[in-house]
């Protein structure tokens, strides 16, 4: 019973460290460090003299990275899968693995690309940037429908495009693939009005197809992304306050009564001795 509670004791311990703001700091740090030094990978000069300290400094790194997971599967003990049923944990178990791939041979450029997948766990790390990678992920059918309504509106420009101007302007109206590069071209809003004033020599009302385009394909297109995302922002804020107030589990309650029960026989003890 006692080693039970001992080792209860250093759960909680390694549990209270593993949640504090100044570790979560330590982490986001760390990752900025890590992203500093692939930085300076990129300059040969750079590389060529302070080289073997930056793979110091990646490994000391990937050190931190495989303390941090081991520590928080201790603290889901002893059911370990309770850390892989989180899927910022799975995310940051997975960028550990593919940094375990040797950087020689035919996986050197494998592993320099794996490298890179380090500045993600800012993500994973950053609450907010966390809510914000959920709500687009909502967003991810909703925002499929808005592209098929997009395709099939381009679609038809793009025909009534090739129709109108072809004969006059061959380079940007010659066939449908050209017209769908243009009308891409036209959303983004670069040198759009380049096309639409060659267009006008040939007809002086064709400004009611670029505008009526320009209008309908992104300003109304991009109104509706914004609201979508916005929407899911909410709903995903809604989710993470109902994380919040989820009551509290059995092994939650029993780890605490264990925690108070040891508390009690300090402070017994403590007075067995005054």
């Amino acid at each position: 019973m006692p080693q039970n509670q001992a080792m209860q004791t250093v759960l909680d311990s390694i549990r209270r460290i593993t949640v504090a703001p100044a570790f979560d700091a330590a982490i986001i740090a760390i990752i900025i460090v890590n992203a500093v030094l692939l930085g300076l990978e990129t300059s040969s000069a750079i590389d060529e003299s302070y080289g073997r300290w930056i793979d110091l400094g990646h490994q000391v790194t990937l050190i931190i990275f495989i303390v941090e997971a081991v520590l928080k599967i201790t603290v889901s003990s002893p059911r370990i899968v309770g850390y892989f049923r989180d899927g910022w944990n799975i995310f940051d178990f997975l960028i550990i693995v593919f940094a375990l791939i040797p950087a020689t041979g035919q996986f050197a450029m494998i592993a320099r690309l794996a490298r890179l997948l380090r500045v993600l766990r800012l993500v994973s790390t950053v609450k907010d940037l966390r809510l914000i990678v959920s709500a687009l992920v909502r967003s991810i059918p909703s925002v499929g429908h808005v592209m098929l309504l997009i395709g099939i509106m381009v679609y038809i420009y793009a025909i009534i495009g090739y129709h109108l101007f072809s004969d006059h302007d061959p380079d940007n109206w010659g066939d449908l693939g050209t017209s769908l590069l243009t009308l891409f071209n036209i959303i983004t809003l670069e040198g759009w009005t380049d096309v639409m004033f060659k267009s006008m020599e040939l007809n002086a009302l064709s400004w009611i197809y670029y505008v009526s385009f320009v209008v309908i394909g992104t300003f109304v297109v991009i109104n509706l992304f914004i609201a979508i995302i916005l929407n899911n922002l909410d709903e995903a804020k809604l989710e993470t306050l109902r994380e919040l107030e989820k009551p509290v589990s059995r092994e939650e309650l029993l780890r605490e009564i264990r925690a108070t029960q040891d508390q009690l026989q300090r402070l017994e003890r403590r007075i067995d001795d005054n």
